[in-house]
């Protein structure tokens, strides 16, 4: 009987550890090379120590074709279970590149299935650490079925628990749409691409020589497309900084996201803001200089620094509360709001607004940028995503005009006429219509010959509405304050508007401008 149980045992071991092999000594010396981690690794990486809880470890495809019944391999080619970041529960997903290229399976598309409905049912995170081959061609349509499911689940639970993906390797074909489905995406240098269509078919449908990396690379999805949000130096990189955005969010849409305790002064004054903004308003500033100068030990976890730098969004703590930051940057193309700028702005916003973080809002905005390129690019269906996300968010909303805030870009950067529950201005800021020069231009149209009776005019139209006081006078602007004062003014606001309700009429949703 002893003899029996022990046999049991060892049978039991053995198959644990040739499942914790993946594809064998060979291919993960081969992943190895490729400077990239195997799918066991990473976990080990992102999770806290021994909290990695596997699922369907034992799991095996069942596909008879091409001779795939003489060639199985335990797990199949992804790890799946659960585990906590920072003792908070996460469920994670990691596909193996060492057995059959990572490739989805009907089998190991169940797996991940389990994985999205047990995290929809607790109300947790998915993480989801991509590195496959695609659609597991031997299987068919069983595979593509496997793909649909798991895309159907991400939508289902989009503002419901927080999704992450990192693309860790090749991620091709219909693959790429469940990243896409998700919150975020982190994409490792020289290592992880993403594109819908290879360079040989591109060769051969449209004639253009494109290599991976310039079609689908890191780099080109964090700065041109839009697509990733994040870019790591090696797979333990991207791992911390998956662990430090989770740090910041709810673990569903029915929580708040997690405080922490602040040890930063929340009367902290700095008297460099007081000079920061130039007087002459064609010079720029760096508003990251603001937001890092305010917030909780200086620490700003910007998202998609690369693309659409006009607008800045990212994670801080004011009062070691998480905030979403979204914030013109006259550093770069004078802070206008553009088609790029605007998707960016608008996807953060309703991010924040489904996970219950608190949106703040530094604005200094000349305008929409104008342009035939933008028009023909549609700024004015791009420009209403930005406008009705903010109108749409329910969460408290804190506005502080350092500088230019013009025509309908005042309106769309969270006006009071939006909804926002606080709105600052600082003395320096100019709420009009349009630029001084602009304005003069038009209204003394053919009416002003001489130069000095122009500039006459500028200034004047400048003493009368390059200032906050006409807003302030209306009640648009609740409170005029010195820069230095920002950081305590804005964790004030948001304990003001900590048990914020707003009721939104019934309706199944509304039709984004898309």
């Amino acid at each position: 009987m002893k003899n029996n149980l022990e046999e049991k045992f060892k049978e039991f071991e053995e198959k644990n550890k040739k499942a914790d092999l993946g594809g064998g000594p060979e291919r993960i010396k081969k992943q190895h090379e490729s400077s990239k981690m195997t799918a066991r690794e990473r976990l080990e990486a992102l999770l806290d120590p021994g909290s990695f809880v596997e699922l369907d470890k034992l799991v095996v495809h069942r596909c008879t074709d091409f001779g795939m019944d003489k060639n199985k391999i335990l797990s199949d080619g992804v790890v799946s279970g659960y585990g906590k970041i920072d003792g908070r529960l996460v469920y994670v997903f990691a596909q193996d590149f060492t057995v059959f290229g990572g490739t989805l399976s009907r089998a190991n598309a169940d797996k991940i299935v389990k994985i999205q409905r047990l995290a929809l049912k607790m109300g947790a995170p998915v993480i989801g650490l991509n590195d496959s081959g695609g659609a597991r061609i031997q299987e068919g349509v069983q595979s593509l079925g496997g793909y649909a499911d798991i895309f159907h689940l991400n939508v289902r639970s989009s503002g419901v628990v927080p999704q992450i993906s990192a693309v860790l390797g090749p991620c091709a074909g219909g693959a790429v749409y469940s990243p896409a489905l998700t919150d975020f995406i982190f994409m490792v240098e020289k290592t992880s691409y993403m594109f819908v269509t290879g360079p040989d078919v591109i060769k051969a449908v449209t004639h253009e020589d494109v290599t991976k990396e310039d079609l689908g690379g890191a780099m080109t999805h964090n700065s041109k497309s839009g697509v990733a949000h994040f870019v790591a130096e090696d797979d333990v990189q991207a791992m911390m900084m998956i662990r430090e955005l989770v740090s910041f969010l709810p673990p569903n849409n029915m929580e708040d996201p997690p405080v922490k305790s602040c040890t930063d002064d929340i009367h902290r004054e700095d008297e460099k803001l007081q000079t920061l903004i130039p007087s002459d308003p064609n010079k720029p500033y760096d508003m990251l200089t603001l937001i890092e100068t305010v917030v909780d030990d200086k620490h700003f976890l910007e998202v998609q620094p690369h693309y659409a730098k006009n607008i800045v969004v990212g994670f801080a703590r004011l009062g070691g509360k998480p905030v979403g930051i979204v914030a013109n940057q006259p550093a770069h193309l004078a802070g206008v709001l553009d088609i790029n700028s605007s998707l960016k702005g608008a996807r953060f916003v309703r991010f924040c607004d489904a996970f219950n973080i608190p949106l703040i809002v530094f604005e200094d905005v000349p305008g929409f940028l104008p342009g035939t390129l933008q028009e023909f690019g549609g700024i004015i269906k791009h420009g209403a995503k930005l406008l009705y996300a903010f109108s749409e968010a329910t969460v408290p909303k804190i506005t502080v005009i350092t500088r230019k805030s013009y025509g309908g870009a005042y309106c769309v950067m969270a006006s009071k006429h939006i909804g926002a529950d606080a709105n600052f201005a600082y003395p320096t800021a100019e709420i009009a219509v349009m630029g001084s020069e602009g304005a003069v231009n038009i209204l003394y149209r053919d009416k002003i010959d001489k130069e000095e009776d122009r500039q006459e005019k500028i200034r004047e139209y400048q003493d009368t509405f390059a200032n906050p006081y006409r807003a302030a006078e209306l009640g648009y602007i609740d409170e005029i304050i010195y820069p230095k004062q920002t950081r305590f003014k804005l964790i004030q606001a948001l304990e003001m508007t900590h048990n914020k309700t707003e009721t939104i009429p019934p309706k199944k949703h509304g039709n984004i401008p898309l």
